[in-house]
């Protein structure tokens, strides 16, 4: 888990070019770290390429926090490393 915490938290940084520090799990992405729409657009793109995952439109809309970005990242990660995910 702390070397997704750690991964998540590298690509947020790397995007919104901001030092590791600011990256909290509390963080807004928009105001703490000055997201733009197009901004949390790419953090998707950018995570779903680190992660080799497919974060969907209506998982995205709920992003807010990095805390957010790191439970849905998780949260997919876990479905396709899961037991019932490999036998489909």
């Amino acid at each position: 888990m702390d070397d997704l915490r750690e991964r998540v938290s590298r690509v947020v940084a790397d995007q919104f070019h901001v030092e590791g520090n600011r990256i909290t799990e509390t963080a807004r992405l928009d105001e703490d770290l000055g997201a733009t729409s197009l901004d949390r657009v790419e953090v998707v793109m950018s995570l779903e390429d680190e992660f080799a995952i497919v974060i969907s439109d209506d998982e995205s809309a709920r992003l807010e926090t990095v805390g957010d970005v790191l439970d849905c990242v998780t949260a997919i990660v876990r479905r396709q490393t899961s037991p019932r995910a490999a036998a489909r």
